[in-house]
């Protein structure tokens, strides 16, 4: 029996069709690694599977028997608990009952007539191994690096990236039967993305997860499915099987669809010859089996790349960023000691654990956070274009079009249309709110707005952060052309090694 039935699922935004008569089944084990373009609904499906959005028409029926855990990576937190504390609210349910266990235990007078509540309540416990809690809570935590933390900790102290950390260790120790994971890997570093890997590829749990990064769907996966065109189709397998399947099924289908190409227009080439001649019967009745054949939609063409080309901007000072013995930080250090300089033309990369303070270090240098101890300057005789980290519009109902013409209100729409179709924003999306675009969507769009802006120098925090394969490979060539200086906040090492001139590794200021 299968934990998860969705039946001829139909989802619409506006205008877009999302899903149309869509099918998909998940079984117990099944670890389902979701893909496909950006904007075509895999966040959508995780959010339909989670309840937090209905189907316009068919059904998302759980089994009724089971948990089911969504990543809800901006859950609100009391921002006065601590990160200890919000892990181990994931056993509340277990503390209750240890409480009401530990009051039976002290009513010694009743202690007999209590005794088959008491063996009902340790049996519970001993079911969900809670005596084990401190183990699990530390296993999670060293997983995903939130004991270098510090788990004392008040959550108001931590970065966005660690606070989506923190929710994430919740969902796993609460250990639903079924896990929802939307781009887990988007705030994790390269250790704690190794961590989670091993760990759900070791799970008993069924999960659904959906993820770009194609390196870690191989290693988690036993199955595949791919939305496209508004269907899901499960293949069974790795990532590696499932693109070997799913290129072999378009290339039969296209042959099949060929042949009946080619075998409906012989039959029309019949009937048009012999509807009137002597052979009228047998035309007609050729007519007839035509209009019965059950015609195949032509083949899926592959979706166009984006074309990013970033123009520089010549002349402005050699030295663009210089620091000192910078510190960064809000009301603490996070690290102190950096000394940087980027000169003309120069591509340097900031790595570091995610909630170091690399983006609290690009806000510094680019003056927006002013320094906790040293001197950084960015030279004022050169334009800048940023890439901040994040989804954040200033109107999240504007369209893509609206955005990019109150960037350029010199820009024809025609000149905007085309901007946005170059960046692979098609024309459904240029028109709809970019607040409720997908998260590739959303980056394409800003992506956009930069191409537009000549500059000396780019700052960019994270870009590949919701951009599919195609669009990474894009965006890197046109990095790599770039002539200006660059700065980059990434922590994807095969996206940035062909083109950095230097990796600076912010954690060997930690002991500064």
């Amino acid at each position: 029996m299968s934990l998860l039935e969705i039946t001829n699922l139909n989802y619409s935004y506006g205008d877009k069709v999302i899903y149309k008569n869509a099918n998909l089944s998940l079984y117990k084990g099944d670890h389902m690694g979701i893909v496909g373009h950006n904007g075509v609904g895999k966040s959508t499906l995780i959010s339909l599977c989670g309840g937090e959005i209905l189907p316009d028409a068919g059904s998302v029926v759980w089994d009724k028997r089971i948990t089911v855990g969504h990543l809800d990576q901006y859950a609100k937190i009391d921002k006065d608990c601590t990160i200890l504390e919000f892990m181990k609210s994931a056993y509340k349910e277990l503390y209750k009952i240890e409480n009401e266990l530990s009051a039976l235990y002290a009513d010694v007078d009743n202690l007999e007539k209590n005794w088959p509540l008491i063996t009902q309540y340790q049996n519970r416990l001993d079911a969900a191994n809670f005596y084990q809690i401190d183990t699990s809570v530390d296993k999670i935590a060293n997983g995903l690096g939130l004991t270098v933390m510090g788990l004392n900790s008040k959550i108001s102290e931590i970065s966005g990236g660690q606070r989506a950390k923190v929710i994430l260790a919740k969902l796993l120790l609460k250990d639903p039967d079924v896990l929802l994971l939307d781009e887990p890997t988007n705030f994790l570093d390269v250790q704690h993305i190794d961590w989670l890997a091993e760990y759900l590829s070791e799970s008993k749990r069924a999960f659904m997860v959906v993820s770009h990064d194609y390196a870690f769907l191989e290693r988690i996966s036993n199955c595949i499915c791919d939305v496209d065109n508004g269907e899901m189709r499960k293949y069974v397998g790795k990532f590696s099987d499932y693109i070997k399947q799913r290129d072999h099924a378009k290339e039969d289908y296209r042959r099949r669809y060929e042949s009946q190409q080619k075998e409906i227009k012989r039959t029309e080439e019949y009937i048009r010859r012999n509807i009137a001649g002597v052979n009228s019967k047998n035309a007609k009745g050729r007519r007839k089996q035509l209009e019965r054949l059950e015609r195949l939609a032509p083949p899926s063409q592959n979706k166009a790349a984006p074309v990013f080309s970033f123009k520089a901007l010549s002349g402005g000072e050699k030295i663009h960023i210089q620091a000192e013995n910078l510190a960064v930080g809000y009301y603490y250090k996070l690290f102190s000691g950096l000394n940087l300089t980027i000169s003309s033309g120069e591509k340097i990369v900031i790595s570091g654990f995610n909630g170091i303070g690399k983006s609290t270090l690009i806000k510094t240098l680019l003056g927006q956070l002013n320094p906790l101890d040293g001197k950084c300057r960015l030279s004022d005789k050169i334009k800048v274009g940023y890439y901040e980290q994040g989804l954040k519009w200033e109107n999240a109902d504007s369209t893509p079009m609206q955005v990019v013409a109150d960037a350029f209100p010199n820009m024809s729409e025609k000149e905007i249309r085309a901007s946005l179709s170059k960046c692979a924003v098609s024309s459904e999306h240029a028109k709809q709110a970019v607040g409720t675009l997908s998260g590739g969507e959303q980056a394409k769009v800003k992506l956009c707005l930069l191409t537009l802006s000549p500059c000396h120098m780019l700052i960019m925090d994270e870009p590949t952060n919701h951009l599919d394969e195609q669009a990474k490979q894009s965006l890197k060539e046109a990095l790599k052309s770039f002539d200006g200086s660059l700065l980059l906040v990434s922590h994807e090492k095969a996206f940035y090694e062909n083109f950095a001139d230097g990796v600076v590794d912010i954690t060997k200021c930690l002991q500064k």
